[in-house]
Protein backbone atom coordinates (compact mmCIF):
# COMPACT_ATOMS: atom_id res chain seq x y z
CA UNK A 1 0.00 0.00 0.00
CA UNK A 2 1.16 3.50 -0.67
CA UNK A 3 2.67 5.28 2.27
CA UNK A 4 3.70 8.82 3.05
CA UNK A 5 7.35 9.54 3.46
CA UNK A 6 9.11 6.61 1.81
CA UNK A 7 11.57 9.19 0.54
CA UNK A 8 12.13 12.83 1.38
CA UNK A 9 13.44 15.30 -1.21
CA UNK A 10 16.83 16.88 -0.63
CA UNK A 11 15.19 20.32 -0.84
CA UNK A 12 11.64 21.57 -0.57
CA UNK A 13 11.67 22.84 -4.16
CA UNK A 14 12.88 19.53 -5.61
CA UNK A 15 10.66 16.63 -6.69
CA UNK A 16 7.87 15.75 -4.25
CA UNK A 17 8.24 12.75 -1.92
CA UNK A 18 8.13 9.48 -3.79
CA UNK A 19 4.82 7.74 -3.21
CA UNK A 20 4.83 5.15 -5.97
CA UNK A 21 5.86 2.41 -3.57
CA UNK A 22 5.45 1.57 0.07
CA UNK A 23 7.83 0.39 2.70
CA UNK A 24 6.06 -2.96 2.84
CA UNK A 25 6.13 -3.96 -0.83
CA UNK A 26 8.32 -6.98 -0.09
CA UNK A 27 7.12 -9.99 1.90
CA UNK A 28 7.72 -9.85 5.67
CA UNK A 29 10.90 -11.48 6.88
CA UNK A 30 10.83 -14.91 8.46
CA UNK A 31 11.35 -13.44 11.91
CA UNK A 32 7.97 -11.72 11.65
CA UNK A 33 6.23 -15.01 10.92
CA UNK A 34 8.02 -16.52 13.91
CA UNK A 35 6.81 -13.72 16.15
CA UNK A 36 3.24 -14.12 14.90
CA UNK A 37 3.44 -17.86 15.48
CA UNK A 38 4.75 -17.28 18.99
CA UNK A 39 1.53 -15.43 19.76
CA UNK A 40 3.08 -12.08 20.59
CA UNK A 41 0.67 -9.17 20.74
CA UNK A 42 0.75 -6.55 18.02
CA UNK A 43 2.31 -4.05 20.44
CA UNK A 44 4.98 -6.53 21.52
CA UNK A 45 5.80 -7.36 17.90
CA UNK A 46 6.24 -3.66 17.09
CA UNK A 47 8.33 -3.02 20.20
CA UNK A 48 10.64 -5.91 19.30
CA UNK A 49 10.94 -4.79 15.68
CA UNK A 50 11.68 -1.16 16.57
CA UNK A 51 14.34 -2.33 19.01
CA UNK A 52 15.94 -4.39 16.23
CA UNK A 53 15.59 -1.50 13.78
CA UNK A 54 17.49 0.87 16.02
CA UNK A 55 20.28 -1.69 16.40
CA UNK A 56 20.35 -2.84 12.76
CA UNK A 57 23.83 -3.50 11.46
CA UNK A 58 23.21 -2.75 7.79
CA UNK A 59 20.82 -0.99 5.45
CA UNK A 60 19.61 -4.35 4.12
CA UNK A 61 18.76 -5.53 7.61
CA UNK A 62 16.99 -2.23 8.38
CA UNK A 63 14.96 -2.49 5.17
CA UNK A 64 13.75 -5.97 6.09
CA UNK A 65 12.71 -4.75 9.53
CA UNK A 66 10.97 -1.71 8.04
CA UNK A 67 9.04 -4.08 5.78
CA UNK A 68 7.93 -6.16 8.74
CA UNK A 69 6.79 -3.07 10.64
CA UNK A 70 4.86 -1.81 7.62
CA UNK A 71 3.23 -5.22 7.20
CA UNK A 72 1.86 -4.99 10.74
CA UNK A 73 0.66 -1.41 10.21
CA UNK A 74 -1.12 -2.41 7.02
CA UNK A 75 -3.15 -5.18 8.67
CA UNK A 76 -6.59 -3.65 9.05
CA UNK A 77 -8.40 -6.77 10.25
CA UNK A 78 -11.15 -6.13 7.70
CA UNK A 79 -11.40 -7.65 4.23
CA UNK A 80 -13.56 -4.69 3.15
CA UNK A 81 -11.02 -2.14 4.34
CA UNK A 82 -8.18 -4.07 2.70
CA UNK A 83 -10.07 -4.06 -0.61
CA UNK A 84 -10.80 -0.34 -0.34
CA UNK A 85 -7.12 0.33 0.34
CA UNK A 86 -6.18 -1.66 -2.78
CA UNK A 87 -8.62 0.45 -4.80
CA UNK A 88 -7.11 3.55 -3.20
CA UNK A 89 -3.64 2.52 -4.33
CA UNK A 90 -4.90 2.02 -7.88
CA UNK A 91 -6.60 5.42 -7.85
CA UNK A 92 -3.43 7.14 -6.64
CA UNK A 93 -1.37 5.44 -9.35
CA UNK A 94 -3.90 6.80 -11.85
CA UNK A 95 -3.64 10.25 -10.20
CA UNK A 96 -7.38 10.14 -9.52
CA UNK A 97 -7.05 11.73 -6.12
CA UNK A 98 -10.74 12.53 -5.79
CA UNK A 99 -11.61 8.85 -6.15
CA UNK A 100 -8.82 7.91 -3.74
CA UNK A 101 -10.27 10.31 -1.15
CA UNK A 102 -13.73 8.77 -1.60
CA UNK A 103 -12.31 5.33 -0.87
CA UNK A 104 -10.32 6.61 2.11
CA UNK A 105 -13.36 8.34 3.58
CA UNK A 106 -15.11 4.96 3.50
CA UNK A 107 -12.08 3.26 5.04
CA UNK A 108 -11.98 5.70 7.93
CA UNK A 109 -15.73 5.54 8.47
CA UNK A 110 -15.49 1.76 8.76
CA UNK A 111 -12.28 1.77 10.82
CA UNK A 112 -11.44 5.12 12.41
CA UNK A 113 -8.62 3.57 14.45
CA UNK A 114 -6.73 2.42 11.34
CA UNK A 115 -3.55 4.50 11.29
CA UNK A 116 -2.59 3.53 7.76
CA UNK A 117 -5.88 4.91 6.46
CA UNK A 118 -5.11 8.30 7.99
CA UNK A 119 -1.52 8.15 6.75
CA UNK A 120 -2.59 7.36 3.19
CA UNK A 121 -5.17 10.13 3.26
CA UNK A 122 -2.45 12.51 4.42
CA UNK A 123 -0.42 11.44 1.39
CA UNK A 124 -3.27 12.18 -1.01
CA UNK A 125 -3.87 15.56 0.62
CA UNK A 126 -0.18 16.35 0.26
CA UNK A 127 -0.35 15.46 -3.42
CA UNK A 128 -3.30 17.86 -3.67
CA UNK A 129 -1.11 20.49 -1.95
CA UNK A 130 -3.64 20.65 0.90
CA UNK A 131 -1.00 20.91 3.62
CA UNK A 132 -3.38 21.87 6.40
CA UNK A 133 -5.53 18.77 6.05
CA UNK A 134 -2.48 16.61 5.43
CA UNK A 135 -0.90 17.74 8.69
CA UNK A 136 -4.16 17.12 10.53
CA UNK A 137 -4.28 13.56 9.23
CA UNK A 138 -0.61 13.03 10.06
CA UNK A 139 -1.48 14.09 13.61
CA UNK A 140 -4.23 11.47 13.70
CA UNK A 141 -1.81 8.86 12.37
CA UNK A 142 0.74 9.67 15.06
CA UNK A 143 -1.85 9.51 17.83
CA UNK A 144 -2.47 5.90 16.78
CA UNK A 145 1.12 5.03 15.82
CA UNK A 146 3.56 7.50 17.43
CA UNK A 147 6.55 5.82 15.78
CA UNK A 148 5.13 5.90 12.25
CA UNK A 149 8.30 6.94 10.45
CA UNK A 150 6.49 7.45 7.14
CA UNK A 151 4.05 9.92 8.66
CA UNK A 152 6.86 11.65 10.53
CA UNK A 153 8.92 12.08 7.36
CA UNK A 154 5.81 13.47 5.70
CA UNK A 155 5.42 15.96 8.53
CA UNK A 156 9.04 17.02 8.21
CA UNK A 157 8.66 17.46 4.46
CA UNK A 158 5.61 19.69 4.86
CA UNK A 159 7.30 21.78 7.55
CA UNK A 160 10.27 22.22 5.28
CA UNK A 161 8.10 23.20 2.34
CA UNK A 162 6.45 25.80 4.58
CA UNK A 163 9.85 27.25 5.51
CA UNK A 164 9.75 25.95 9.09
CA UNK A 165 13.25 24.51 8.90
CA UNK A 166 13.93 24.36 12.64
CA UNK A 167 10.77 22.34 13.30
CA UNK A 168 11.49 20.11 10.29
CA UNK A 169 14.98 19.42 11.62
CA UNK A 170 13.56 18.42 15.00
CA UNK A 171 11.18 15.98 13.33
CA UNK A 172 13.89 14.50 11.12
CA UNK A 173 16.20 14.02 14.09
CA UNK A 174 13.45 12.19 15.93
CA UNK A 175 12.84 9.97 12.90
CA UNK A 176 16.51 9.08 12.52
CA UNK A 177 16.49 8.02 16.15
CA UNK A 178 13.80 5.49 15.27
CA UNK A 179 15.34 4.37 11.98
CA UNK A 180 19.03 5.27 11.53
CA UNK A 181 19.15 3.96 7.95
CA UNK A 182 16.79 6.46 6.30
CA UNK A 183 19.49 7.94 4.09
CA UNK A 184 17.31 10.69 2.63
CA UNK A 185 16.44 11.85 6.13
CA UNK A 186 20.12 11.95 7.02
CA UNK A 187 20.74 14.03 3.88
CA UNK A 188 17.92 16.40 4.85
CA UNK A 189 19.36 16.77 8.36
CA UNK A 190 22.78 17.63 6.92
CA UNK A 191 21.30 20.15 4.49
CA UNK A 192 19.21 21.84 7.18
CA UNK A 193 22.11 21.88 9.63
CA UNK A 194 24.39 23.40 6.98
CA UNK A 195 21.74 26.09 6.48
CA UNK A 196 21.84 26.84 10.22
CA UNK A 197 18.37 25.51 11.04
CA UNK A 198 19.64 24.30 14.40
CA UNK A 199 20.59 27.84 15.40
CA UNK A 200 24.32 27.23 15.13
CA UNK A 201 26.69 28.72 12.60
CA UNK A 202 27.19 26.45 9.58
Amino acid sequence: MLAFGALVPARADDAPPKVDGRVGDTPPVTRQATEDAAGLSRADQLDALFKRLKAAGSEAEATSIENSIATIWLKSGSDTVDLLMTWTEDAIHQKDYSLAMDYLDRVLTLKPDYAEGWNTRATVEFLNEDYGRSMADIERTLKLEPRHFGALVGLGTILRDLGQDKQALEVYRYVIGLDPYLSNVRDAIKDLTDKGADGRDS
